[in-house]
């Protein structure tokens, strides 16, 4: 195939382009392999040994999911429902209760998942906390991400408990409750004898996403070549037009 002579605008357009689109294709396949790894690391942590929570609580570094043991009380009557989850085709809500650790502060649990109910898709009904001193294991992890907090902060202005939120802000849960709350959520550990569902992964974009968009952006590039040369094709002779 014979081409026409391309414009330096043309030209450097089409290398830029296919340029930009390959750097981002090969971005996100290394996005995908730090998501497999992250991946890898939380599903080891959960087989982990126990640490004792006041001796990391303050200093975790960001890629660590610690397994620890933390003793305490929870908070009576204070749950958070986080609504619109989806667990094994089910929709339904997250249960968070507020805890008091004995190395002190509030440390907010992620009791697991519980359906909605009927088909009325009613709440649940929250089976009851231990009353008194008790200790709790699980993995001290980063807590959802917020998304858009649409409507802004509407706790304080829900008078009943457990009260129901579309996202999970620590800071207005904090507020909320009158406490400084950890940074982080402990994801409690899984117990057949318990109704609630805790099947925990990591809240980041899946690996087969980013190999979908590494897809995408390659694509993008090979478009751009194949543009490039479908507009600089010479005709020939037997071609033109009659």
């Amino acid at each position: 195939m014979r081409l026409r002579r391309p414009s330096w605008f043309a030209l450097a357009l089409t290398l830029v382009g296919v340029a930009v689109f390959v750097r981002l294709g090969f971005w996100q396949l290394h996005r995908a392999d730090e998501k497999e790894a992250l991946l890898r690391l939380f599903a080891a942590a959960a087989q982990a040994p126990v640490e004792d929570f006041a001796a990391v609580a303050g200093r975790v570094a960001p890629e660590r999911y610690p397994h620890v043991r933390v003793p305490g009380r929870f908070l009576p009557q204070r749950d958070y429902l986080l609504d619109d989850q989806v667990v094994g085709g089910q929709v339904g809500v997250r249960v968070f209760a507020p805890f008091a650790p004995d190395a002190g502060g509030t440390l907010l649990v992620n009791l697991g998942f519980l359906p909605r109910q009927g088909a009325q898709r009613r709440l649940p009904e929250l089976p009851p906390l231990p009353a008194g001193a008790t200790t709790l294991t699980g993995l001290y992890a980063p807590p959802p991400p917020t998304g858009l907090k649409l409507g802004g902060d509407a706790l304080p202005h829900e008078a009943r408990w457990p009260k129901l939120t579309i996202y999970l802000d620590l800071e207005a849960v904090g507020a909320d409750l009158g406490r400084r709350l950890y940074p982080r959520v402990l994801l409690l550990d899984r117990d057949p004898a318990s109704p609630y569902v805790r099947l925990w992964t990591p809240d980041v974009m899946p690996p087969a996403r980013h190999l979908g968009y590494a897809l995408q952006w390659f694509s993008f590039a090979i478009a751009a070549v194949v543009i490039f040369l479908a507009l600089h094709r010479r005709r020939e002779p037997d071609e033109e037009p009659q």
